[in-house]
């Protein structure tokens, strides 16, 4: 696939996951200098690119079909790109039914899973003309974006949640502008597959199975066995310097990570993520990974990373 170049804008303005927050979503447009207009809200000399997950959570809130008035829009008229969240798939696989068997679906409807996809049930529910509508829009986002900046040209990535060099690679073998087919959609549902296993990498990050008999419970209370880790860290890590469950202890297990996780070399272009609920102040992961999820569901606000064409980073929360 030819790489990308974004010639249209000065400025880039990524933004983290939104999750059902119309509200912040327009304040966080507004602070950085979007103006509505015929089509949308538009910036003289930036471009948003959203990195997924505009859906779910925000169970609170009744914003769902804000959001994607104001998403919709602006990617449709050239204002803003995106990429696909692990939201977004989830929802294409819970509203489709498998191939010649009615009322069953490519994400079973069990009560977990409903309640995952609750607060966007709400606004847009099962089977609706204008819910099959924003599921035509997301049939439309690229798994992946490969940019380059004006002027300079110098290359960024965006990805929500992991930049897996081989599932990249195997994603743009399969698919036209690495966007979704109906076929693709119903092989990554089977938990066998390759397609399953390179939209779990890209969209969800990369988990390490623990040890037999060690388990813990996830931030929704379920039981899990393996613990997402940090690819961009240096790949001479142990597993619980990169564990994104800070509060298990791993300190006692030793093993070979290289094998299992996709570190990301210093000598990669930028790569700008998702997904990932960071804490604090935001700031880069690493050299060159930036991380625009600083969890707006939490009531930490909503982010942008901001790249001119040195891409030079200026961080804007809401």
């Amino acid at each position: 696939m030819a790489v990308v170049k974004m010639n249209e804008s000065n400025e880039y303005h990524i933004i983290g996951d939104i999750h059902g927050h119309g509200t912040e979503l327009e304040n966080l447009l507004l602070k950085l200098g979007y103006k509505m207009t015929e089509t949308g809200y538009s910036h003289p000399e930036a471009t948003a690119i959203f990195v997924g997950d505009f859906i779910d959570r925000g169970e609170d809130l009744v914003e769902h079909g804000k959001v994607l008035d104001i998403v919709m829009p602006m990617v449709k008229h050239g204002h803003a790109r995106a990429v696909m969240g692990n939201h977004e798939f989830n929802a294409l696989a819970f509203h489709t039914e498998h191939p010649g068997e009615p009322n069953c679906y490519l994400r079973p409807h069990t009560e977990k899973n409903k309640a995952q996809h609750q607060a966007f049930l709400n606004e847009f529910p099962l089977g609706k003309a204008k819910t099959e509508a924003v599921l035509e829009f997301f049939m439309t986002l690229p798994l992946f974006l490969e940019l380059k900046t004006a002027v300079s040209n110098k290359p960024f990535r965006v990805v929500h949640a992991c930049w897996d060099p081989e599932q990249i690679s195997f994603i743009k073998q399969s698919l036209q502008n690495n966007k979704l087919t109906r076929e693709f959609l119903v092989k990554a549902c089977d938990s066998s597959s390759k397609e399953h296993f390179a939209i779990e990498r890209i969209l969800k990050g990369v988990e390490v199975k623990l040890p037999e008999g060690l388990y813990f419970n996830d931030k929704d209370g379920h039981t899990r066995n393996a613990v997402r880790v940090t690819w961009w860290s240096d790949s001479d890590s142990k597993l619980n310097d990169i564990s994104r469950q800070r509060d298990l202890d791993l300190s006692h297990i030793d093993m070979d990570l290289t094998q299992q996780v996709p570190f990301y070399g210093l000598d990669e272009p930028l790569c700008v993520i998702g997904h990932y609920w960071m804490q604090g102040k935001p700031k880069p992961m690493s050299d060159n990974v930036i991380c625009v999820d600083f969890s707006v569901v939490s009531g930490n606000g909503l982010t942008a990373c901001c790249l001119d064409s040195e891409l030079n980073v200026e961080f804007v929360t809401t």
